[in-house]
This record gives C-alpha cells, structure tokens and sequence, in this order.
C-alpha cells in the first residue's frame, strides 16, 4: 500500500504504475489517498519494490497528460434538486453552477461505493460543497452530485447524501459493456449540459 498525500496523487501513481506494467503486479486498486499495488502469486516482492521506487511520479504529468487523453462525455439536465442550495453556498447563480461544473476538466481518481460509481476530481474549487446533513434514503440512479472536492454520478438508485444539481441517461455501469464501468480511474470526464 502507497501512501499518498491526495486525490491528484493517487491518479498519477495509478497511471505510473500501469504504465510501467511490472511483471509482479496482479492488480492496482486506487483510493482517496491511497494506492494498493497487489503482488501476483509468487511475486519477488523485492524486485516489486525496487520497481515501485525506481518510478518518478508528478502530479503535474498526469494533469498535462489530460489534455491528450481520451474524454468521456456526460450529457447532464442540470435539473437537481439541491442545484439552488449548491448556488447559495457558493456565492454563484445557478447558471454560474453549471457553467462551472460543465468547463471544468475532471478526472475520475478512484471508484467505489458502488459498481460503476466514480469518484471524480479536478473541478473548479468553487464547487467544493459539503455533503447534505441528512443523506436521502433514495437517489435515483443517474443523480450527478458534488461533495467536498468530487463530483459523481449514483450508477442505481441507493441511499445518498451528495449535493444533487443535475441527472444522466448516460448508464454509468452496462454488464453488457467491457469494461462495465463507463468511468475507470484515470479517465477524463467532461460534462455537458443537456437542454432537452
């Protein structure tokens, strides 16, 4: 496990790690600020560990590394229920809202609470809410929400307390896709607003 001082940090040693594909790797699991790097079966583990020192890994590279990747877009109908609180909050109008959160560059850093669930980071610090005092028993599947520095997307319908400002069509987990997940960490996410 790989200690790390945040969100922006875990992308870039996920991505190092990957890329540098070490033979005594099995898997490379990403959290808030975390890295799990899993050793195969009969791995040499310190030969796995010299790999992991010998990687040079900046934040700064993964950023620039955005700009050259791959995006996933997600039409949004900026529609949610908390979208005239997330503007109160914030000083900003709820046109401001959306325009900040559809302008700004997100990278998912980490998956979980649910399959298909990313937790995606990079937006505009304006946007940085708190979670709702009280959690709703249901969100329904598609809800885009903000809390702290994230932004996600609820893949099904459960229990949440995120700031919800918008919903998606766009199914965040398909069983009949592989991957399954439409957002993997790593990936950059644009959202765009949907005025259907």
């Amino acid at each position: 496990m790989v200690e790390l001082d945040g969100a922006a940090e875990v992308v870039a040693w996920d991505a190092a790690v990957r890329a540098a594909a070490p033979d005594e790797v099995a898997d490379v699991v990403p959290a808030a600020a975390t890295l799990l790097v899993v050793a195969r079966d009969g791995a040499d583990l310190a030969a796995l560990t010299a790999s992991l020192r010998s990687l040079r890994v900046r934040a700064a590279d993964v950023a620039a590394d955005a700009s050259r990747s791959a995006e996933v877009e997600i039409p949004v109908r900026y529609d949610g229920p908390d979208l005239r609180d997330v503007a109160r909050m914030t000083g900003l109008s709820e046109a401001q809202v959306v325009r900040a959160h559809t302008q700004s560059v997100w990278r998912v850093a980490f998956g979980g609470f649910a399959p298909g669930f990313g937790y995606l980071t990079g937006g505009d610090p304006r946007l940085h809410v708190p979670r709702r005092e009280s959690a709703r028993t249901a969100v329904p599947a598609g809800a885009v929400g903000l809390a702290g520095e994230y932004t996600g997307v609820y893949p099904r319908s459960s229990p949440g307390g995120w700031q919800l400002i918008g919903t998606t069509e766009a199914a965040m987990w398909d069983l009949c896709r592989d991957p399954p997940a439409l957002l993997r960490p790593g990936a950059v996410v644009r959202f765009v607003e949907d005025r259907s």
